[in-house]
C-alpha cells in the first residue's frame, strides 16, 4: 500500500517535490497540498493530478488520508507545522532548516522525545549525494587511517542583492554544518571561527563576501571551509580530506573534457539545483522506505538543532571574529537508538 503523504508549502521546491513524490519515488502518493496562498495550493494540486487543497495546514496534518507530511514552507514557519505532525503521531520530512532559531529547533527535540517515536527528517541531502558517499566508504575502509584536516570550498556564481552576510552561514555553510561530522563518522564540532578575507569586488553593498570558516570538531579534525557566493564561474563544491595515510578528494559531477582552440576544458555547474538534483530522488526515497519499514534515516531533529547551535556560533563569530564554543548539552539516549 502507497504511503499517503500531504505537502506543506507549495513554492517552488513545494511543487518539485510534489511532482517527485507522485511521479518518481515508488511507493508512495500525494494526497493533499496546503499553502496560505490558496491559488500557489491549487496550481501545485493541478501538477499531481488534483489532489485535495488547503490553506490551514492543521487541517492536512489531520487530514485521515494523509500518513505523512512534508514541510516546504519557509525556515521561519517550520515549526508549528512540526511539532503538529508530532502531536499527530505523524512522520515529517521538513526541508533545511528545522527552524531558523535553536531555541525552536530545541522545542521540536522535546516533543519528538516526549512522543517516544522517531518522526522528524530535515533535509540535508548532501547525505545522499553519491560523491559524498563514496569518500565516506573510502573513509570507512580504514586503508586511509584517520581523517585529521578537511579543506572545503562552497562557491556560487552570484546571489541576489537580498543576500546576507548572516545567510553565507545559515544558507550556505549550513550543509557543511551537517554533512562533514557525518562525513568523518559522527564527530561533534567543538568550536568554530569566521575569518574574513578581504571583500571581493563583485560582492553587493553590505554583503561581505567571501568568508573562511574553521572549524573544530571534539575529536581534533579541523575543517577549513571557503564560502565565495560571488565567484563568477559556477557552483563549485570541493572537499578533501586530508587522512593519516592517505588522501581522498570529493569527485566531482562528470562532464566531458574537451580539446579546441589551444585548450582543455571542462563545464562546471551552473547551480545547486544541477549538483545535487539526483541527490533529492535518493534521498526521499529513502524517506518514503524508512517510513513505511518503521524505521529512520538522514538527519534527524538532534542534527537539525546542532546545525543551528553551530551556525548560531559561527554567526557570533562573523561579529568577533574570534573563536566560539558550540555547545549541545550532549545527544539524548532517544537520538542514539
Amino acid at each position: 500500500m502507497d504511503l499517503r503523504v500531504g505537502i506543506i508549502g507549495c513554492g517552488m521546491i513545494g511543487k518539485e517535490h510534489a511532482k517527485r513524490l507522485q511521479y518518481k519515488i515508488q511507493g508512495v502518493t500525494v494526497t493533499a497540498v496546503c499553502d496560505v496562498f490558496e491559488e500557489g495550493a491549487k496550481a501545485a494540486s493541478e501538477l499531481v493530478g488534483g489532489v485535495r487543497v488547503y490553506t490551514d495546514a492543521a487541517e492536512l496534518i489531520n487530514d485521515p488520508e494523509v500518513d505523512a507530511v512534508v514541510v516546504t514552507t519557509p525556515g521561519n514557519y517550520h515549526k508549528d507545522s512540526i511539532l503538529k505532525a508530532i502531536t499527530a503521531g505523524k512522520p515529517v520530512f521538513t526541508e533545511k532548516p528545522l527552524t531558523t532559531t535553536a531555541a525552536e529547533c530545541k522545542e521540536i527535540v522535546d516533543a519528538e522525545i516526549a512522543s517516544g517515536k522517531h518522526l522528524v527528517q530535515v533535509g540535508f541531502m548532501r547525505r545522499y549525494d553519491r560523491g559524498y558517499n563514496q569518500v565516506k566508504e573510502l573513509i570507512e575502509t580504514g586503508e586511509f587511517g584517520a581523517p585529521l584536516v578537511l579543506k572545503c570550498t562552497h562557491r556560487a556564481e552570484s546571489v541576489a542583492d537580498d543576500y546576507t552576510t548572516e545567510m553565507a552561514v545559515t544558507d550556505t555553510a549550513i550543509h557543511e554544518i551537517d554533512v562533514l561530522p557525518w562525513l568523518i563518522g559522527g564527530d561533534e564540532w567543538d568550536e568554530v571561527q569566521c575569518i574574513m578575507p578581504k571583500i571581493t569586488k563583485n560582492a553587493h553593498e553590505g554583503l561581505k563576501d567571501p568568508q573562511v570558516m574553521i572549524m573544530k570538531t571534539k575529536g581534533g579534525v579541523v575543517c577549513m571551509l571557503e564560502v565565495n557566493v560571488n565567484c563568477g564561474f559556477g557552483y563549485d563544491i570541493n572537499c578533501e580530506v586530508v587522512c593519516e595515510d592517505g588522501v581522498i578528494n570529493l569527485p566531482c559531477p562528470s562532464f566531458p573534457t574537451t580539446r579546441r582552440n589551444f585548450e582543455v576544458a571542462t563545464a562546471i555547474e551552473k547551480n545547486w539545483i544541477l549538483r545535487f538534483i539526483d541527490s533529492y530522488d535518493v534521498e526521499l526515497q529513502d524517506w518514503v522506505d524508512n517510513v513505511k519499514a518503521g524505521t529512520t534515516g538522514g538527519s534527524s531533529a538532534w542534527d537539525g538543532y546542532t546545525a543551528a547551535i553551530t551556525a548560531d556560533a559561527l554567526v557570533a563569530s562573523q561579529k568577533t571574529g574570534k573563536t566560539e564554543k558550540v555547545i549541545t548539552g550532549g545527544m539524548p539516549e532517544f537520538y542514539k537508538k
